[in-house]
């Protein structure tokens, strides 16, 4: 909906909606698949998903022709067994319904396993996994752990909730939490700025007093682009996962 430090590195923007503007269902990790409906018109040049990605596919050749996004969710139903039963028109009846759900009596099962599982014998299968250290452990040189996360009041970027009034009265600038012990270390006071360092870059921010967080640890959030949060971290990949240790690195806090 709006763009992003990373997405104005795009040689092409595409004019998206957004969550309040748009007909679709979105499934909860209770498996519980909710139907939205648009509240407000699109406004300026913006167009639905579907209609993006509808033509991105004609213009490679694919013979799409979906006009409206209960085409592509009975498309979903025919090759996802656990949603069979919960048709268009039982969504916009019910507004939900949780799978697995058999046939258009099936009131949705709360339990997914109950006498087997999908497997060739029907047993589930347990592996023990060990636990691998991160890439980067605390040293001499950074002695602390940084943890990096979401504020309650900003998510992700915070393209969106820095844009709203209240959000961002309540915070309003970058802060690093610590634990009041390691600020007290430092000689800083909650609200001082403080510098945060790791092998791959600095950032300035205000020190809170975090009672949640253990002496070591150190907590910043990724929303604020002036102290950009993973300027820091370590992108070491985890060797079974592929994924980036964004979440964990050493760091070192100094007084501003």
């Amino acid at each position: 909906m709006f763009l992003t430090e990373t997405a104005a590195f795009a040689d092409v923007v595409l004019p998206a909606s957004g969550w309040a503007e748009k007909d679709g269902t979105v499934s909860n990790t209770d498996r519980r698949v909710q139907l939205g409906r648009a509240a407000v018109p699109l406004p300026g040049e913006a167009r639905q998903d579907l209609w993006i990605i509808r033509d991105i596919g004609k213009g490679i050749g694919l013979d799409w022709s979906y006009q409206h996004v209960s085409e592509v969710y009975d498309e979903m139903r025919g090759a996802m067994k656990s949603i069979t039963g919960i048709t268009w028109d039982r969504l916009n009846q019910h507004s939900s319904v949780t799978y697995p759900c058999d046939d258009a009596d099936d009131p949705g099962q709360g339990v997914v396993f109950k006498q087997d599982f999908p497997t060739a014998n029907g047993r589930a299968r347990l592996v023990a996994a060990k636990s691998i250290p991160a890439d980067e452990q605390p040293d001499e040189e950074f002695p602390l752990i940084l943890i990096t996360g979401r504020q309650l009041e900003h998510w992700h970027t915070g393209s969106m909730t820095r844009r709203a009034s209240v959000l961002d009265a309540i915070e309003p600038v970058p802060v690093v939490y610590v634990n009041q012990q390691d600020l007290d270390n430092l000689g800083v006071q909650a609200g001082g700025e403080i510098i945060a360092k790791t092998r791959r870059g600095e950032i300035r921010a205000f020190a809170r007093p975090d009672g949640a967080l253990k002496k070591g640890e150190v907590f910043i959030p990724f929303c604020y682009h002036e102290a950009a949060a993973n300027l820091l971290t370590n992108e070491a990949l985890d060797p079974f996962g592929k994924i980036p240790e964004f979440k964990f690195c050493a760091i070192k806090l100094e007084a501003a």
